[in-house]
């Protein structure tokens, strides 16, 4: 049965509790990490559950795929930030393995949740038609 509401999905809500996570960790940093890193990978972090949100209210398979497969350029970006905060010493090690695992979650949900998005043109024409 497909989700009613882009807040019905398991992804969505794991998204949530990331940029949720983030956001409680950056509020503690000073003013100039905030305002630098913190920033970004908020944004980075926001966005990701932002176009699964945008996708899933576009009306059309083609526009929520697209938006999902943005939605993976946002997680790339977030491990990017992640791996900057905790290189400039932002991040403790048990800050960055929580967050890790939330972070590497997503690339599978994100996945099965394109392949689970609608008809495709041509079934056969890779794992991310």
């Amino acid at each position: 049965m497909a989700a009613k509401s882009f807040e019905d999905l398991r992804v969505y809500r794991q998204t949530e509790d990331l940029a949720d996570l983030l956001w409680d960790i950056v509020l503690a940093w000073q003013t100039f990490a905030k305002d630098t890193v913190g920033k970004q990978m908020i944004r980075s972090a926001d966005s990701i559950g932002a176009n699964l949100a945008e996708g899933h209210g576009r009306g059309s398979y083609q526009d929520n795929r697209r938006y999902v497969r943005i939605a993976r350029g946002s997680r790339y970006e977030t491990r990017h930030w992640l791996r900057r905060a905790y290189r400039r010493k932002l991040l403790s090690d048990k800050q960055v393995e929580k967050l890790k695992a939330i972070v590497d979650n997503l690339g599978p949900q994100l996945n099965a949740y394109l392949k689970s998005i609608g008809p495709t043109k041509n079934p056969g024409s890779g794992p991310n038609a």
